[in-house]
């Protein structure tokens, strides 16, 4: 699924990245398998949180697995 298409969260929702992916300019990139907890897409980017609590941009057409709410 399109990272677009996953409902909002207010907690967030954790989701997998199914393909490498690069971010905006000046900012890391996503490998297969890495995890994110997503918020809302802002944009061409989201607004997610990587493992570490870091703030990351993950393109809004990224192809995500839904693996679940922050709890």
């Amino acid at each position: 699924m399109q990272l677009h298409k996953v409902p909002r969260s207010e907690n967030g929702i954790w989701v997998r990245v199914l393909e490498d992916q690069d971010g905006p300019p000046d900012s890391g990139g996503f490998k297969t398998g890495e995890m994110v907890l997503f918020y809302h897409v802002d944009g061409m980017y989201s607004y997610c949180k990587d493992r570490a609590g870091q703030l990351v941009h993950l393109r809004a057409w990224a192809e995500v697995e839904v693996v679940g709410a922050d709890t």
